[in-house]
Formats: structure tokens, C-alpha cells, sequence
């Protein structure tokens, strides 16, 4: 069941028994039936937080479950109650999102667990093998941070990517070498560096033809101006086409200062220029 708003499907939520986009909040009840073909016979598949502990519960009836995630946590008062209880042993195990990966010093933890660790692996993103080893690293080390020592499980689907064979063995410096090597093949930073001109509107052919128009601009603009190490790529909707009813076109620039790329190209109204993106989502 796909959002009204955006080009994402619901995420079905047991506790309040609702779908829920996670990108602008719209909420509706479940189906009864399937939408497209009338049959009631529904699976809900998948495997959020809510889901894990839910498999806890029935493997360990006796253990004490705490979950963290967007749900359970509304605010940082509610995020250091529950962690405090997990510290002061008040939990057996804890159940989270990326939120308790990061920067958490639990010395009594010895065991940590990861679901599906390719879930960002293969975003369309030149750091998606970076952010994945990061996340890796970081939350194996929350497990081991005493004299009890610790272990990591991981759970993948590709158990020979390089990101993931490196993470286990805690080497940095091979991921280092072998990512670098992609950068360069690829053309990437830090061998480049990157522009994103993004432009999102709510009616769909109007977002792409002014996508397209930008784009016939920028290519004679760089043409004139005599930019020969400039490469574009695009016009292409974004990973997320459409967000809070608007659809989001983007065109991204690779070139050496693209800074001086744009210094003299004036941008039309409603378009957004980031230089050196974060993400190119």
C-alpha cells in the first residue's frame, strides 16, 4: 500500500494497528482486503524493530525486552530512560534501530545482533558501501567494552562484499584501499567532487520538463563556456520521485571546483544547488 503523498509504500505498525508513512506522516487503517485483486488473505512480511521483538518475545518468554525506535522514543527524556534501565540491567536485551549504534558505552553488553545488514548497502549512492562498514563497525563495538569481552553476529544476504568482510574483521585499512579503488574507477570523490541541482514540483510533467529544460541549459552554458571536465549526469527523478506530493527531478554535476562551474550560471527559480551533497537520495 503505497503513501497518497510520496513514492513510498506504508509501514504497518502492530501497537496502533495502522499504516504509516515515515517520510511525511500520513496514516491510514490496514485493508481488510487486498486493494488491488479483493482477496483477504494478507501477509504482512518484512522485518522492522517491532517485528524483531516480537520474534524475541517467542524465542525468549522470559527475557526482558526493551525496544528503541521511532515509535518508542519521542524525545531524549524518553531515549535516556530507556537506556539508563538497560544499563542498570532493568533489561535483558535491547531492541533498536541505527539509534543505539552509534556512540552508547553499555560494558555489560557481550552480545550484539545485525538484521539484514545490506538494507543500505545498494542504494543508489557512491557512499552506500561506506555508510554500511561505518555502521558495522560502530555497532559491533557495543559489544565487548569490558573484561566480560563480547561477540558480533551478522545477518546478510551478501556475506563477500568487501564492506561486510571488512567490518568483521575490523580492518580499516583494507576497506580503505578497496573502496578508494572504486572511488577512482568510478570517478568519485574524492577524485571529483560533486553538484546536486535538484527541483521538485507538484505536478509531475511540469517537474520533468523544466528537469529536462535546466539541463539543455547548463550542457549549452557549458559548452560556452569552454568547461571540459565537467560531466553531468541526468535528468533523472530522484531515489525518493516524489515527497510530500511533490516529485523531486535531479541532474548531478561532476567536476574538479564546481563552484566556479556555477559561479556564472544563473539558476531559474524553485531549483536547489548543493554542492558536495551529503547524499544523492
Amino acid at each position: 500500500v503505497e503513501c497518497v503523498n510520496c513514492a513510498v509504500t506504508l509501514t504497518y505498525h502492530r501497537r496502533d494497528h495502522r499504516l504509516l508513512c515515515h517520510y511525511c506522516n500520513y496514516a491510514e487503517p490496514p485493508p481488510s482486503a487486498c486493494p488491488k485483486c479483493g482477496s483477504e488473505y494478507l501477509y504482512y512480511v518484512g522485518v522492522g524493530s517491532e517485528r524483531i521483538e516480537e520474534e524475541i518475545h517467542r524465542h525468549f518468554p522470559k527475557a526482558r525486552v526493551a525496544r528503541m525506535d521511532r515509535d518508542t522514543v519521542a524525545g531524549r527524556r524518553q531515549y535516556e530512560s530507556i537506556l539508563s534501565a538497560f544499563r542498570e540491567g532493568r533489561f535483558d536485551i535491547l531492541v533498536g534501530t541505527q539509534m543505539i549504534a552509534k556512540g552508547l558505552d553499555l560494558p555489560l553488553v557481550t552480545l550484539v545482533g545485525v538484521v539484514l545488514a545490506d538494507t543500505a548497502l545498494y542504494l543508489p549512492d557512491f557512499r552506500a558501501a561506506e555508510r554500511t562498514f561505518q555502521l558495522l563497525v560502530q555497532v559491533a563495538g557495543r559489544a565487548g567494552r569490558s573484561i566480560l569481552g563480547g561477540r558480533v553476529i551478522v545477518q546478510t544476504y551478501t556475506p563477500e562484499h568487501y564492506s561486510i568482510q571488512r567490518a568483521a574483521q575490523h580492518d580499516f585499512a583494507g576497506f580503505y584501499r578497496e573502496e578508494l579503488a572504486f572511488r577512482q574507477q568510478q570517478g568519485y570523490p574524492p577524485f571529483c567532487r560533486l553538484a546536486a541541482l535538484r527541483f521538485a514540483h507538484r505536478d509531475a510533467g511540469r517537474a520533468q520538463a523544466e528537469a529536462e529544460r535546466v539541463h539543455r541549459l547548463l550542457t549549452d552554458y557549458l559548452r560556452r563556456r569552454g568547461f571540459r571536465d565537467v560531466e553531468l549526469s541526468g535528468p533523472v527523478p530522484c531515489f525518493f520521485a516524489r515527497v510530500r506530493g511533490a516529485y523531486r527531478w535531479q541532474i548531478i554535476v561532476k567536476a574538479s571546483e564546481p563552484a566556479e562551474v556555477f559561479g556564472g550560471f544563473p539558476l531559474p527559480a524553485g531549483w536547489r544547488l548543493d554542492i558536495d551533497p551529503v547524499s544523492l537520495l
